[in-house]
């Protein structure tokens, strides 16, 4: 184990690419000896194929106009122009970024086939991308390929006075008043939860964290009828949504393979299951289906501004696109805290006391909105650390629907109309001029007398940021936060590695990678004093 109270993280050098172990896409294969020649000819085929598509093809508008920004025409790890980078890229788009802001600055442009990236790094440079709304920076061109997922009519896919409808209304599910009361539903399911732990062993902490969090999401967005009834079902019909969604998702998001028939069918199931809830709450007005908090319950009553009613298919895209947007980052964000804080016994010591002093008048007391909110500052910081060296998402995208100009490093650029325009948040946030020793788990930077978060209006992009700030965010804290009171307060915890996993890239969204197990122990003074309580 550490002592150190800070950990330091590299960006990874290579990127490893999904499923390398299975059998490739084409069906072809090694053998026991090497590569099989039918794999190297259909490899040389296939290299030179690409090879006159990019070329002859796909070859992309290298010249932005006047005041464009620098364009990447080289890489190291290929010579050849467009390829190069395409290759480096695929292998390590974080290491891409960065070797790119370091040798032409924070705005550049990367041909990618027909397209060019247009790449914004650094709280000046990023500050467009964040101000503009739709109309100059779209999200619908970019991230289209989710309609499969989410259905027809919603989000991306939806028209900009509906879309305006439904994330009104998903604000309205997430606004202070409700996360009050799901404080209480965290923890019931939390401490639920950790009843099956026993009292020690071993186990490995995002698969647990990650059932955890689609429980506590389950109970407050879907409320206690399908919680308690249909839970299995539909986190079943999640998992095959979620599988449903691959690299190969994004340009060919209705390509005939096999995860993306499972994705349409367990989409259909799930219309077909939250239409009967919807019907039977409906039908039974006076029956108390749940406390009335959940989301559902809010979707259900959505008008759009021509007067007509959601449909029951539009509420389940609802909230298949809020668990989406919240159940990978909350889960593998809190794995990360976790592992950061049992990383430095020092933190660890601090988080203990934090919990401590919170619940000293009665150690029994349940958690609360203003307790999380306020009373653990240190848990919130360690968080916001957490997010800031590991953000689930390393690529943020819009399309640029008209000419834009960026400012940064005192010089003056147009990013031209159809441009990918990308910033990342990966790398974005280890600036040094921004944050001291970025590399370094130190979550004391964001507190008094520091605050290095707020030296320039968009150095922090945890959840975005500006108009496009996460309207989740105030969710994820007081979920992550009472999943990790409980757990710390709990339960001594220790990481059976001495060294912090790997950030695994390859993923869609990204999490850990490796091992991730931790050994716990329950503290016995808690358990005798829950003893105690029952005996009485």
């Amino acid at each position: 184990m550490k002592t150190s109270s800070k950990s330091n993280i590299k960006l990874p050098t290579t990127m490893t690419v999904p499923g390398a172990a299975r059998t490739t896409p084409f069906g072809f294969g090694n053998t026991a000896e090497g590569p099989s020649d039918s794999l190297l000819l259909s490899l040389t085929c296939l290299a030179a194929l690409s090879l006159f598509f990019a070329f002859f093809v796909l070859r992309p508008r290298t010249k932005g106009g006047k005041n464009g920004p620098p364009v990447v025409t080289s890489s190291p790890v290929c010579g050849l122009p467009v390829i190069g980078t395409i290759v480096e890229f695929g292998k390590s788009p974080v290491k891409m970024v960065q070797r790119c802001y370091e040798e032409y600055g924070p705005v550049f442009t990367v041909p990618f086939f027909h397209k060019r990236l247009t790449f914004l790094i650094g709280p000046e440079a990023q500050e467009p991308f964040f101000k503009h709304n739709d109309d100059v920076l779209s999200q619908n061109e970019v991230y289209g390929f989710m309609k499969p997922v989410f259905g027809p009519g919603i989000v991306y896919d939806a028209s900009k006075k509906n879309r305006q409808v439904q994330f009104q209304s998903m604000a309205n599910g997430l606004r202070t008043a409700r996360l009050k009361g799901y404080t209480a539903k965290i923890e019931r399911e939390t401490r639920q939860y950790l009843e099956s732990w026993g009292d020690s062993g071993e186990l490995d902490l995002f698969h647990a964290l990650s059932e955890l969090t689609i429980l506590t999401a389950s109970r407050c967005l879907h409320g206690d009828d399908v919680r308690e009834k249909l839970f299995k079902e539909v986190s079943e019909l999640y998992h095959d949504l979620d599988q449903g969604l691959t690299p190969l998702t994004v340009f060919f998001p209705n390509a005939p393979t096999k995860a993306h028939m499972k994705r349409n069918a367990a989409r259909a199931k799930m219309v077909d299951l939250f239409s009967k809830v919807i019907k039977n709450r409906r039908e039974n007005p006076d029956v108390q289906h749940s406390d009335g908090t959940d989301i559902l319950s809010i979707f259900m009553d959505v008008k759009y501004k021509d007067g007509s009613a959601i449909t029951d298919e539009q509420v389940t895209g609802l909230l298949i696109a809020l668990l989406f947007a919240g159940q990978h980052t909350s889960c593998i964000t809190s794995t990360w805290t976790s592992l950061f804080i049992l990383n430095n016994p020092e933190i660890t010591k601090r988080i203990v006391a934090e919990q401590e002093a919170a619940f000293a008048s009665d150690p029994n007391a349940p958690v609360d909105y203003k307790l999380v909110n306020e009373d653990m500052p240190l848990l919130h910081n360690s968080m916001k650390e957490a997010l800031r060296l590991c953000p689930p998402l390393i690529l943020l995208i819009r399309y640029a629907l008209q000419d834009v100009k960026v400012s940064a490093g005192g010089k003056n650029y147009t990013i031209p109309k159809g441009d990918m325009v990308l910033i990342s948040p990966s790398v974005g946030m280890r600036i040094p001029e921004v944050f001291k020793e970025p590399n370094l788990f130190d979550p004391d930077r964001f507190g008094p007398g520091r605050e290095e978060d707020k030296s320039s209006p968009f150095a922090y992009m945890g959840f975005g940021g500006g108009m496009h700030s996460c309207m989740g965010q105030n969710f994820a804290f007081v979920q992550v936060k009472t999943i990790l009171s409980v757990l710390f307060r709990e339960f001594e915890m220790e990481m059976v590695s001495d060294k912090m996993p790997e950030i695994d890239y390859a993923a869609m969204v990204v999490g850990p990678k490796g091992d991730c197990r931790v050994r716990y122990k329950r503290r016995q003074q808690k358990k005798q004093e829950y003893m105690c309580v029952g005996l009485i």
